[in-house]
């Protein structure tokens, strides 16, 4: 059965209960409003000033004295979570490097209670306490509180559950309920690295307060929060960063080729989180000692979400209202941050990059979804259980501006999002799209702890920024995008992104451009490629992708064959002729399902 599509350049309709919150934020916003003039014929709400844009604090021994109290009012110091104060451990243990080293990175005056950090403990949190914590939690969750219930709904390659655990004032934890809320959902992702142990910890700490009674529990007023520990119980089994198949969950948030990454795509989707948190670790040691003679000095590694065709809104969102709030509370909290970098190249003369561009990350891909987006690396991927108390110190204090802030924001957050969605979709048939760019090449100096000397030194070094984009690879943005019958991995894929396919259910004429190999034989359909415009007609059983909805975007990053990370580049899309860019409105019938 078939039903005509009309028009096919409908405006984009948002779901039900997307309306702005109309209740006002807990803390009152200060500073002076910045109007951001719209993109499009819908105004942009007004747009709270945070100042100038802070660069990372420079890193700073230990031992310096506590910084003042901001007196910007728009990024407050979050709370403290729940701890006990207790006296330095003097249980030995082996250090990866000296004891003068050890003594920059000092245990924090609060200590964090978890089933991993109990005394005594050689292994951290198990998969299996982990999932009995989380239901003790669900379960003591009251009719008159907090809702907290838990998600069972996807398993790891070797069949151990993924667990979420939804946070609400809401009646149920369900995705209707809580976007009928008219609250904002914020969805922190632990966990993707076997060895992100210090990010799990972090995570259950935070888990612990959300209930009745809990620190973080006024915050379900203003927000919903979506929790993810442990991303990849596998590679924690198994004591190893990539899960049971070797892949790097880390970049599998455009093709999910794992259970693991179509677990956290379909969340995404179902929840639509105004924010999304991804927390991890970085290796403190190698390969930085072989290639500078020092470790790693900084406490945290921060980078939120930059990539090609990401609205501007969205990245000054992350900029605002996730990167600088953080960057201030770990200050305030004495911790050294600074940019996420890690070793390039193959040594010392390669530097240091930061994280690339293409929308392949968790941060990367969830901006294409319109939403604001960070990464949050905390030292010590390569530490085992060395400095955890002060691991877990900085990733809850950066889980915690994060929350804070976004329960102050709420009401932007979702005016922002409302926007952002109706001017993507209003930019089909006639905006320009930008199918790849490279991170601009830099030189700057980052601190180091000197192996010798445990002494924090400057090391100018070459720098890949993930934050400027050169040489950007540019086309006309299409109306949407024809794919073939033989389509069908690429349209279960782009669904489970929250991209909306729809299948073709009469022969419908449409005027597009195919796509060429620009050189004959060409062995990756990554190379250039060459645009033919043609008239086709699209046959019944084929797909059809409109670039008039919200993530055109995400969608174009897919399909677009001539990038390294495309679907035709990874054998999704078989060929070049399955795959077609409309160009011209099309008048399309089709199927009813």
């Amino acid at each position: 059965m078939t039903k005509p599509f009309a028009p096919v350049f409908a405006p984009y309709q948002e779901r039900p209960g997307t309306a702005f919150a109309t209740h006002a934020a807990r803390v009152a916003l200060a500073g002076t409003a910045l109007a951001l003039a719209a993109c499009s014929s819908t105004p942009l709400p007004p747009w709270p000033s945070t100042g100038s844009r802070p660069q990372p604090p420079a890193v700073a021994p230990a031992a310096a004295p506590a910084p003042p109290a901001s007196t910007n009012t728009d990024s407050p110091r979050p709370a403290a979570a729940s701890v006990t104060p207790v006296a330095p451990s003097n249980t030995l243990e082996a250090l990866p490097y000296s004891a003068a080293i050890a003594e920059l990175f000092p245990d924090p005056a609060e200590r964090y209670s978890t089933p991993g950090l109990s005394d005594g403990r050689r292994s951290l949190t198990t998969n299996s306490e982990l999932t009995e914590l989380l239901r003790e939690l669900s379960q003591a969750s009251t009719s008159g509180g907090p809702r907290l219930g838990v998600l069972n709904s996807g398993s790891a390659q070797s069949g151990a559950p993924i667990l979420a655990l939804i946070a609400t004032q809401s009646p149920s934890i369900s995705p209707l309920a809580l976007e009928e809320s008219g609250r904002p959902s914020v969805m922190i992702v632990a966990g993707q690295q076997g060895t992100d142990t210090a990010a799990t910890e972090a995570a259950l700490v935070l888990a612990k307060e959300l209930g009745t009674g809990g620190l973080l529990a006024p915050l379900l007023d203003k927000i919903n929060i979506i929790m993810v520990p442990r991303a990849n119980p596998d590679g924690f089994d198994q004591g190893r960063a990539t899960t049971a198949d070797g892949t790097d969950l880390r970049f599998d948030h455009l093709l999910l080729k794992t259970p693991e990454a179509r677990f956290l795509a379909k969340l995404a989707r179902d929840y639509r989180p105004a924010i999304v948190l991804d927390a991890g670790e970085f290796a403190a040691i190698e390969p930085t000692l072989q290639r500078f003679a020092a470790v790693r000095a900084n406490d945290m590694g921060l980078q939120y979400g930059v990539t090609p065709n990401a609205h501007e809104f969205v990245t000054k969102a992350a900029r605002e209202w996730l990167h600088e709030p953080v960057v201030q509370a770990l200050s305030q909290a004495r911790l050294r941050a600074d940019w996420a970098f890690t070793a390039t190249g193959s040594d010392a003369a390669a530097g240091f990059a930061m994280g690339g561009l293409a929308p392949t990350t968790l941060r990367n891909a969830s901006s294409l979804k319109n939403m604001a987006s960070m990464e949050t690396l905390s030292r010590g991927s390569d530490l085992g259980r060395t400095h955890i108390q002060r691991r877990v110190h900085s990733q809850v204090k950066a889980m915690m501006a994060v929350l804070q802030n976004a329960a102050q924001r709420a009401d932007n957050l979702r005016q922002v999002g409302a926007f952002v969605a109706r001017d993507v979709a209003s930019k089909a048939c006639r905006s320009t799209l930008t199918v790849q760019a490279q991170p601009r090449q830099e030189q700057r100096e980052v601190t180091l702890v000197d192996a010798q000397t445990a002494q924090l030194v400057q090391k100018p070094v070459a720098w890949t920024s993930g934050l400027n984009m050169v040489q950007p690879r540019q086309r006309h943005q299409a109306c949407g995008y024809w794919l073939s019958p033989n389509a069908v991995q690429a349209t279960e894929r782009l669904s489970m992104l929250g991209v909306i396919v729809q299948r073709v259910g009469e022969l419908s004429p449409m005027q597009v451009e195919t796509y060429q190999a620009a050189t004959p034989g060409a062995s990756t359909p990554a190379a250039n490629v060459t645009l033919a415009r043609t008239a086709m007609d699209a046959t019944p059983g084929s797909y059809y992708v409109s670039m008039n909805q919200p993530l055109a975007y995400l969608a174009a990053a897919a399909l677009e064959p001539d990038t390294p990370y495309s679907y035709m580049n990874h054998g999704v899309l078989s060929g070049l002729g399955d795959v077609a860019r409309v160009v011209t409105l099309p008048n399309i019938v089709f199927d009813e399902d």
